[in-house]
């Protein structure tokens, strides 16, 4: 099921101060949208009917607390009068990182939090978290950029929004992820697997350092008896799931696939099982999160999470 390739991208980017709200904008900047930062909520639409008609352009355009007017029940009004639009592709994306991270980020940019100018962050953090659930919980899609470094966020978003977006290839999004589950699940994702059953090449002293992205490593976990069977299974899960995905209008499925360490197993199987879905016909995009930590995904240099998002 598939989308009309005219259809015009708007994407209202809301969040928590700190989680990295104007670092998606500028992301989508650079893939060619006219990126607006808290306009007043009444001229939204105005703004968005200027771009229909003007080009069309491509539109993101930042809502938060800060904006004059803020009221989560009229954003979400608002994208619901945009959707009813046909000529429109309206998506609300929210941007969220737990507290920990966020008053590490504001100490350590000694920057004021805008709901608690004078007071303690803490308390602004959660006034935020208070006035922004309803969009938390109705989003298209959350980003956690908890422990996400920014390089890694960027290209999140150039995977979601870049070629194929400017093309009109809509529908279902499929992002993998894999992680270690010493920490933590993914928050964002709608299903986990676990790996930790198949055979570990971390004992293996030659392919220890390596990752799942190597043949030797790759040849190694294949080699266990059952992995054939598993991946087999879970493919044919995957290949039922999510076609009903879309006929429920999901836009994106987020499947994370864990084992010990993050660095063999679960990469091994989300590159195994991006190359099948993408033969599939799925528009596919591939997260290693332990690996991003460690500054070793190509074209992520080692980055802090905790000072790679911006308010």
């Amino acid at each position: 099921m598939s989308e009309p390739p005219t259809r015009l991208p708007v994407v209202l980017v809301s969040g928590l101060s700190g989680a990295g709200k104007a670092s998606i904008l500028r992301a989508l900047e650079d893939l060619g949208f006219e990126a607006i930062d808290n306009p007043p909520l009444p001229l939204i639409e105005e703004l968005v009917a200027r771009a229909e008609a003007g080009g069309p352009r491509r539109i993101a355009v930042g809502v938060d607390a800060r904006t004059r007017g803020f009221d989560a029940d009229a954003v979400l009004a608002t994208v619901a009068r945009l959707r009813r639009n046909p000529a429109l592709r309206p998506e609300l994306i929210f941007a969220w990182a737990d507290e920990t991270a966020l008053l590490r980020r504001f100490t350590e940019t000694r920057r004021r939090h805008p709901l608690a100018p004078d007071g303690r962050v803490s308390d602004g953090i959660a006034a935020e978290q208070a006035l922004t659930a309803p969009l938390h919980a109705a989003a298209d899609l959350v980003l956690d950029t908890t422990d996400l470094p920014l390089p890694e966020l960027r290209r999140i978003v150039e995977q979601r929004w870049g070629l194929q977006a400017a093309a009109g290839q809509a529908g279902l999004a499929v992002a993998l992820i894999s992680f270690a589950f010493a920490a933590g699940l993914p928050r964002e994702a709608d299903m986990v697997f676990d790996v930790r059953f198949l055979r570990n090449p971390h004992y293996v002293p030659a392919l220890k350092p390596r990752t799942g992205r190597d043949p030797e490593v790759a040849a190694y976990i294949e080699a266990d008896p059952d992995f054939v069977a598993y991946f087999v299974k879970l493919s044919d899960l995957l290949g039922l799931l999510l076609p009903r995905f879309v006929q429920e209008g999901k836009k994106y499925a987020t499947i994370a696939v864990g084992c010990t360490g993050g660095r063999h197993r679960s990469v091994h199987i989300v590159e195994k099982l991006a190359s099948r879905l993408t033969e599939a016909g799925w528009r596919v995009t591939t997260t290693h999160r332990e690996l991003a930590r460690e500054g070793q995904v190509p074209g992520a240099p080692i980055a802090q999470p905790a000072q790679a998002q911006e308010a």
